[in-house]
């Protein structure tokens, strides 16, 4: 380790900082009802509120990047830290759903900082060698998201008052400020040289995306990993009105099928002891799409009953546990200087694909499970196909052909 610090409390500090924008997504749901009521409106209105705070990610990483590469991880960080638990506060007193999504904007583009600089920070603290492990730990912490965040917040809403939601939300992040003041290392060094014009920012993010094995791989795990997105815009419908589960039921398959992503997260430790970042990649997409096409010709011939398209499932989400984390390893690793870039188009690349996805489940939705399975297995198939290219374009393909041990 680069920096003589705990690896498990560096690492829990990363996912926390990781997991403050899905925690907040997640946190809320449960509570759309009575915020409706409780603002007299709509709750198709409300639901604007989480569309501004995913604006406000994709859009607030891609400043953040060059932010960080200029002023180091921290000043940045703290900044970004601080704006988040205003923003927080301002959410719990507002009073009409127009604030409510002014603030859930800000919100989102203070917090999403620490999804930037976690990345970042993972390139600067850990060798080279530790990087797929160390991101397999965070998107272990971000999968725990979904299982803890809406029961905490149904609990909340149903005890409490949907305000506290973002008052509990200021206090977790304010905790996350100080642990990070307290233990988190530094990271790179300032650049002055880094200029801040919108001109030369792009030329920034231009000049990262040239790199040919960078743009591959955040191509692949944003595509791969916009599969799970698929599966949560589309499987409230399909398990609830179409398979005829209860909402509690649905909730208790929701954390099941978590389990898949982190399982998998942990079982790349022990794979990374004996396969290359790539390999397991290549791995995880093909039987990804061999379960893909499977649960397609199930859903549409019928054959499938609740039980085992579960199973299915459970399987083929396994593969994001696997895929995402080696990509984004692959992808960093060239990255000594414009870490912070890499990392914001990165972040920014898969939350730009995950919201097209999303979208393209609601269009073509029909009444049946094929949307969601089908958009399931067609990232994975487009991640393979951009992959086997760069395979093919590079000579890797005919190394990996002779070589099957490597």
């Amino acid at each position: 380790m680069k920096q003589q610090k705990s690896y498990f409390i560096l690492v829990l500090i990363l996912g926390a900082l990781s997991t403050i924008s899905p925690f907040s997504v997640d946190m809320y749901l449960p509570a759309f009802p009575a915020i409706a009521k409780s603002l007299s409106t709509s709750i198709s209105k409300v639901q604007l509120s989480l569309t501004s705070y995913l604006i406000g990610i994709a859009i607030g990483q891609l400043f953040y990047g060059p932010l960080l590469d200029k002023f180091g991880r921290k000043k940045p960080l703290y900044i970004g830290l601080w704006i988040y638990v205003a923003a927080s506060i301002g959410c719990s007193f507002t009073g009409s759903v127009e604030s409510l999504i002014l603030m859930r904007f800000l919100q989102a583009v203070g917090g999403c900082v620490g999804m930037v600089a976690a990345q970042a920070l993972v390139r600067d603290i850990f060798p080279v060698t530790k990087i797929a492990q160390a991101f397999a730990l965070l998107t272990l912490v971000i999968a725990v998201s979904p299982m803890i965040a809406p029961t905490l917040g149904g609990y909340i809403t149903a005890h409490f008052h949907w305000h506290w939601l973002f008052i509990i939300l200021a206090i977790i992040c304010s905790l996350i400020i100080f642990a990070c003041k307290w233990q988190l290392p530094d990271g790179a060094d300032p650049d002055d040289s880094i200029s801040l014009k919108p001109k030369a920012v792009a030329f920034k993010y231009i000049g990262v995306l040239h790199n040919k094995k960078y743009l591959t791989y955040i191509l692949v795990g944003g595509i791969a990993g916009a599969a799970p997105f698929a599966y949560i815009a589309g499987s409230s419908d399909v398990f609830i009105n179409i398979y005829g589960l209860s909402v509690t039921e649905y909730g208790w398959l929701f954390a099941f099928l978590s389990v898949a992503m982190i399982g998998a997260t942990q079982l790349n430790h022990i794979l990374l002891n004996y396969f290359s970042n790539r390999n397991i990649v290549i791995t995880a997409l093909c039987y990804q799409l061999i379960i893909g096409f499977v649960m397609i010709l199930g859903v549409w011939t019928n054959a499938l009953n609740v039980y085992i398209l579960i199973g299915l499932m459970f399987i083929f989400l396994t593969g994001h546990g696997l895929s995402v984390p080696n990509s984004a390893a692959i992808s960093l690793a060239p990255f000594d200087k414009d870490a912070g870039s890499a990392a914001a188009m990165m972040g920014f690349m898969r939350m730009a694909i995950g919201g097209i996805v999303s979208a393209l489940v609601s269009l073509f939705h029909n009444g049946t499970a094929i949307p969601m399975v089908l958009l399931m297995a067609s990232c994975i198939l487009i991640a393979g196909l951009v992959l086997l290219f760069y395979l093919y374009s590079t000579g890797e393909l005919k190394f990996i052909l002779k070589r099957k041990d490597q």
